[in-house]
């Protein structure tokens, strides 16, 4: 009997032995030989990548005014594998949100495939809603935590907002849904402003509720940095505020103001209309999106006649006083008649063409050049290619080379026409003449700073090329100044206290089947002051303006805006008037051509 029971008890220790063996190999198994498998099971149960969003980088102007800043939101994300009461989830979703609630339940069901089984299981990241609210979200989260619901958690991110609303668009533009900059310094300085997105990997517990201490795997966002325009955001008050009363007045199809200063390249103003409210985009048309002072191409008309002057008075054909026969305004040249408007001159000076905007004149001074001869001074002020704004979707406008001119070109081209230019071309070329015969690069963007605040890049003054010789651009100053006096075109353009220099210009539309309308007309006027030490260099453009019962040039259109932004301007930058121009010459409007051209 007793040796019956120690045979039971050797098997019984016998049988438990084995079984402890077995238990152990299986749990070294699990432990060990698979627990690289089981850990990654755990992980995907039970951990998530979670994206941190890098905060991007503001957008300012010269005096750190905030243009485009950001505002902190919520995006609504649920782990649908937690979630026990989908209904009630669904219909607490719906309601806070605003959110059609058969799209939410939709949202709730959908399923993924997990592991190499390709079983379908409920998605662990679903994004409900993005830029929702920091109430909006206290009150939501709030509501599931009373119903003890679990499975919802939110992601902080930011939504970009322009506290400007419509001042500055086109300059300033605007990010997408992705938070990707799609117009104006948005866009070409993405790289810049977006910074980079960091990650991290958590684990959340069964209720949804992320373990702060289980954190693992962070790589922290680098934000991005901060861009400081050239702008000045009381200047260009100013000058949206004069453009708005000129939409009003002259209701043209479009307009354009740029302000600069011509000893820098800096960019103090841009306008156009149409705009748009960066914070309201929906339905906006493209046309409305357009930076027309880039992007359009225009005849410039007889702005454009500083550059064929320039380009004789340096090639040593003429002087300032030297005569040209005006043929009484009516000139033939290659079977085609050209006329002066209005005003039929006999022999002008070099110096009166540019005064009097004299169409003969200036097409005489072409004619002495030569077609490669303009041709070559036509690209060397910057016309057909790009001025290098650091602004997207600039053209360089269209300058046909001498080989596709026609016989009449050398005549027409002079005084502006057969020249596709861009607004801003037109007034970079202004500043060539003010800044002394040196072509810039207009500059934009003045510096970028990074999160720490640091100065990572900045823009200098830069230097394309010497266009013309000091003397030539002075003499041409000189003539620009009589413009702008009782004998010039531009009257209208005087600020009391300030010698200003400039050039009209009244342009004829290209019909669509070719040659000119003879009832709509681009007006413009380009000018600098004080004229012999420039602060601010301004074009004025109008698009087929409603004149009414103002004259239908540049000189009696245009000039008075320039007037009237420059006088505002210069009391904004404090710049001392001139004692010998102090007296309001009201006779100005009276002049003898009244502003023709």
């Amino acid at each position: 009997m007793a040796v019956s029971s120690r045979r039971r008890a050797m098997w019984m220790g016998g049988i438990v032995a084995s079984g402890f063996t077995v238990f152990s190999f299986r749990l070294v198994e699990l432990q060990v030989a698979k627990s690289d498998h089981y850990r990654a099971l755990a992980f995907e149960k039970h951990s998530i990548r979670q994206t941190i969003h890098a905060r991007r980088g503001g957008i300012g102007d010269i005096n750190g005014i905030p243009l485009a800043s950001n505002e902190p939101v919520k995006t609504v994300v649920v782990d649908a594998s937690v979630v026990k009461n989908a209904e009630v989830l669904a219909e607490a979703l719906s309601w806070h949100l605003e959110l059609p609630l058969a799209a939410v339940r939709e949202r709730l069901n959908k399923k993924v495939e997990s592991g190499d089984s390709g079983e379908k299981k409920p998605s662990r990241y679903i994004v409900i809603k993005h830029e929702v609210s920091e109430n909006v979200a206290e009150a939501l989260a709030a509501e599931l935590e009373k119903k003890k619901v679990r499975g919802m958690f939110f992601e902080q991110n930011a939504v970009r907002v322009y506290p400007n609303g419509s001042m500055l668009s086109h300059v300033v533009g605007y990010v997408n849904r992705e938070n990707k900059g799609m117009e104006g310094v948005e866009r070409s300085m993405d790289e810049w402003l977006k910074g980079r997105d960091g990650f991290r990997y958590t684990e959340r517990n069964r209720r949804g509720s992320e373990m702060v201490a289980f954190r693992r795997m962070e790589s922290p966002p680098r934000d991005g940095a901060t861009i400081r325009l050239t702008v000045d955001m009381a200047l260009q008050d100013i000058v949206e505020s004069e453009m708005d009363a000129a939409m009003k007045q002259f209701r043209p199809k479009m307009a354009t103001c740029i302000l600069m200063r011509p000893t820098t390249g800096e960019v103090l103003a841009m306008a156009n209309r149409p705009h748009y409210d960066l914070n309201q985009r929906d339905g906006v048309p493209v046309e409305s999106r357009k930076n027309r002072a880039i992007m359009d191409m225009i005849e410039p008309g007889s702005t454009f006649k500083i550059v064929t002057t320039a380009g004789a008075l340096e090639s040593r054909l003429v002087r300032p006083e030297s005569g040209i026969y005006c043929e009484h305004g009516r000139f033939t040249y290659g079977g085609t008649i050209l006329h002066d408007s209005h005003h039929g001159y006999g022999e002008l000076s070099v110096n009166d063409i540019i005064v009097k905007s004299s169409n003969i004149g200036v097409a005489k001074l072409g004619i002495m050049l030569g077609e490669q001869r303009l041709y070559e001074f036509i690209r060397r002020f910057g016309f057909g290619d790009r001025t290098g704004v650091q602004l997207p979707g600039e053209i360089g406008g269209i300058i046909h080379p001498p080989s596709r001119w026609s016989k009449i070109s050398i005549t027409h081209i002079p005084m502006g026409h057969e020249v596709g230019a861009t607004p801003m071309q037109v007034v970079n070329a202004m500043c060539t003449i003010a800044n002394r015969g040196k072509l810039l690069t207009p500059q934009i963007i003045s510096s970028i700073t990074d999160a720490a605040g640091k100065v990572i890049a900045s823009y200098p003054t830069a230097e394309v090329r010497q266009v013309i010789a000091p003397e030539v651009a002075e003499a041409l100053v000189s003539a620009l100044k009589e413009v702008v006096s009782k004998k010039g075109t531009a009257a209208l353009a005087h600020v009391p206290g300030f010698e200003v220099a400039g050039k009209t210009g009244t342009a004829q539309k290209i019909s669509a089947g070719g040659g000119y309308e003879h009832s709509k007309y681009v007006v413009s006027f380009a000018g600098f002051l004080p004229a012999d030490k420039p602060e601010l260099c301004c074009l004025v453009l109008l698009d087929e303006p409603i004149p009414g019962s103002t004259p239908y040039y540049g000189g009696y259109i245009a000039a008075p805006i320039f007037s009237k932004i420059a006088q505002r301007a210069v009391r904004h930058l404090n710049l001392p008037p001139n004692p010998d121009f102090l007296k309001l010459a009201g006779s100005l409007a009276k002049n003898e051509d009244g502003g023709k051209r």
